[in-house]
């Protein structure tokens, strides 16, 4: 393995039943990478990313994390490892912003009330919430809600974060604000995967593309080949399709 390698996914297969979501993905990701997953709906994107951090389990396959198969570790180490970030934020409602950071913190990475504190307290600075880590998620907006969600993940200090629709749940004016903080997680050098809509901010965040349909990878490339010369013409005409859709922004 390359010694700047973070990630290997190795001819992933997984399904529910009868019905097949994963049919041999492989890619890898370096440190630093930004990789953008694409594809129709049902096409097995956010199925990869739960098996990733292992919410959905494979059927055949690898997946390693810095070299070690994430089956060979314990959940709390794989979840100080890989951050994710749900569409649906998946806050507890009857936490502040504040102590839904602080939560995995205490249980997770067994820090002392007054070190998550002050930790949290940072994170929340850096996603622009430190005036609202006091208030509930009823009182935020659904922008501040996911970037509460981002500043959760980004306290365990992960090594690679996951972005599941992050912003398919808010409102368009409330879109940017998500998506800067992420522009900003990726010129900080944070290694990311990230399934998204949003075609502006794979052309100029990511490192590369993966286009996926009926839950095979059927082309990956850096943003400039999929978008202006793709080899598939299915890559061409989804692409296609999705930037005439959601803009270029």
């Amino acid at each position: 393995m390359a010694e700047n390698r973070l990630l290997d996914v190795v001819d992933v297969h997984q399904s529910y039943g009868e019905e097949r979501v994963l049919e041999g993905i492989s890619f890898e990701m370096d440190r630093q990478d930004v990789k953008v997953l694409v594809g129709p709906s049902g096409s097995g994107k956010s199925t990869m990313l739960r098996c990733i951090n292992r919410l959905t389990d494979i059927d055949e396959g690898e997946i390693a994390l810095d070299g070690e198969s994430i089956y060979d570790m314990n959940q709390n180490d794989l979840r100080r490892q890989v951050g994710m970030v749900f569409q649906d934020f998946n806050l507890f409602a009857h936490l502040t912003a504040l102590e839904n950071v602080t939560l995995g913190l205490k249980r997770v990475r067994d820090m002392s009330e007054p070190d998550a504190v002050e930790k949290a307290a940072r994170q929340l600075e850096s996603v622009g919430l430190r005036e609202q880590a006091n208030s509930y998620p009823a009182e935020l907006s659904g922008g501040q809600k996911q970037r509460v969600g981002i500043a959760r993940a980004l306290a365990m200090d992960p090594k690679l974060m996951l972005f599941d629709e992050p912003t398919s749940a808010l409102d368009p004016e409330l879109i940017g604000e998500v998506l800067e903080v992420m522009r900003d997680l990726a010129e900080e050098g944070m290694t990311m995967l990230v399934v998204t809509h949003e075609m502006g901010f794979a052309r100029q965040a990511a490192t590369d593309v993966l286009f996926l349909e009926d839950g095979e990878l059927v082309e990956q490339g850096p943003p400039d080949q999929l978008f202006e010369a793709p080899e598939q013409d299915r890559t061409r005409d989804f692409l296609g399709r999705l930037t005439s859709l959601h803009g270029d922004q």
